[in-house]
């Protein structure tokens, strides 16, 4: 089994030897064009043996190496269709099989957290459930009361092995330029360095949990662990019995009407929880969501969060809303206004329309089905020199305070791609966006409470609360459990 590498000088030359070698298969490649090789072939064999040497390394380094590849794994559904299998195969085992830390490990930092007399208050069995980012989970018993848990234990120096991740990560940022039309990958290690901090302290992430715990129990879609124990480096939730979504999203045998509720529970949780907690769930990977057999989605992993008192930020739904009611001269005003773009900038308010239809496009209509092929048409859009989302997209900018807000709700497009999921958004746009929801309003000449109350009631008839009996409940406790760090 392997042990966290924690030296600076091997975690740095193991990242920054990838450029190196994608440099060397780049001009293997150009020997290959040369000897009559098809330039797309090359090209794709390149992309791939990348990839796959990319998620081999990310993987054996966890901390903030492997946090990058688990982030980057929603976006597979906007790959092009020859590489999305390879890609998806190599990325999304990456949820599951981060190599675990011997046993004899884990239980000296129970023995370090919990004190020497630990066994008294629970016992784990040997072999790790999951294995993550910054910590692996083993399920246990909590011998007070004999239920099932689910102890997660932080690697030992994960730290400083952050330390040196986030140092070199900005390299391999330029590596990812090999997957195509995904986000800017740049940005997306600036955000990881900016959280992951928080996620070191297993104390924030069990405050974090317990309010979502405590919002949505008895829910008809989602259910999330509640926690029984907490130090800043182990963490003891409830069990859940479960499949991750990981396992299941390309299952052909999964069948159309699951994946349909499945992404209800995804967007129901992440855009429920700000107004509910004050909270979001900032951790939309598959590897974070399990398959229960009730029907709902289990919600793990709170260690990352955006904290949002008011709820979802209300300009981000006025946006949306003042898109689908053509707005244009409002919608760019209101882009001045909260400083997504300067008063002097080149773009028109048709421009922005554009660039801003494929976020408002879902809630025209009652229900939108998400598919690769609807992701990759609006890809192509952003880096066509010649679209107008390509010309605003140059443009504008997102404040600091939305930054993390629209990284949460691409990758959640991301997964409702790959599920391709038909889903009520326009529903859960007006019941959980009160910017959207007051902005429609207004253009239909209703008040804000009514539409709210139509939404709620469409809501409730679509997923009404689950019986306790058809419940499969360990024990008597909430369904709990934690796979990934």
């Amino acid at each position: 089994m392997a042990v966290l590498r924690t030296s600076t000088f091997v975690r740095g030359a193991r990242l920054a030897a990838l450029p190196t070698m994608y440099a060397g298969r780049t001009a293997l490649g150009a020997a290959k064009k040369v000897g009559g090789a098809p330039a797309e072939a090359v090209a794709t064999e390149i992309q791939r043996r990348t990839v796959e040497q990319l998620c081999k390394t990310l993987g054996e380094l966890k901390g903030g190496a492997l946090k990058l590849g688990q982030a980057m794994s929603v976006f597979e559904a906007v790959m092009p269709e020859e590489l999305a299998g390879p890609y998806r195969a190599t990325l999304n085992a990456m949820q599951h099989a981060a190599p675990p830390l011997p046993v004899s490990v884990v239980e000296r930092v129970l023995a370090e957290e919990l004190g020497q007399a630990w066994r008294s208050m629970l016992s784990i069995e040997p072999k790790a459930a999951g294995a993550a980012s910054v910590g692996q989970v083993h399920r246990g018993v909590w011998l007070a009361t004999g239920a099932p848990v689910a102890v997660k234990v932080q690697y030992p120096g994960v730290a400083k092995a952050l330390l040196s991740d986030l140092r070199q990560l900005r390299r391999v940022a330029r590596l990812l330029g090999v997957l195509g039309t995904l986000a800017d990958a740049t940005g997306l290690v600036d955000e990881i360095t900016a959280r992951l901090t928080e996620e070191l302290d297993y104390t924030l992430e069990a405050a974090n949990q317990e309010r979502f715990a405590t919002a949505f129990v008895d829910d008809p879609l989602v259910v999330v662990p509640g926690v029984l124990h907490a130090t800043s480096k182990v963490l003891v939730t409830d069990w859940l019995e479960g499949e991750p979504l990981s396992r299941r999203i390309h299952d052909g045998s999964l069948s159309q009407e699951r994946r349909d509720r499945i992404g209800a529970s995804l967007v129901h949780v992440i855009y429920a929880g700000p107004e509910l907690t004050g909270l979001m769930h900032a951790d939309p990977h598959p590897g974070n969501f399990m398959l229960l057999p009730d029907g709902r989605v289990g919600v793990l992993d709170f260690g990352a969060v955006k904290r949002l008192p008011d709820g979802i930020p209300a300009p981000l739904g006025r946006n949306a809303a003042l898109v689908l009611t053509n707005r244009f001269e409002d919608l760019h005003a209101g882009m001045i206004e909260v400083g997504m773009l300067d008063p002097d900038t080149p773009v028109t308010p048709e421009q922005i329309a554009d660039y801003c239809s494929s976020v408002s496009e879902p809630f025209r209509d009652d229900t939108f089905t998400f598919t690769r092929s609807w992701l990759r048409t609006e890809a192509v859009k952003l880096v066509n020199p010649r679209s107008s989302t390509h010309t605003a997209a140059k443009h504008l900018r997102l404040p600091a305070e939305y930054l993390m807000v629209h990284r949460v709700a691409l990758g959640m497009v991301g997964l409702l791609c790959q599920l391709e999921a038909t889903v009520p958004t326009r529903a859960l746009e007006i019941r959980w966006s009160p910017g959207f929801r007051a902005t429609l309003a207004e253009d239909l000449g209703i008040s804000a409470d009514e539409l709210l109350a139509g939404a709620t009631a469409r809501l409730a008839a679509m997923y009404p609360a689950i019986p306790q009996q058809l419940r499969r409940v360990d024990v008597e406790g909430v369904l709990g459990s934690l796979e990934t760090a």
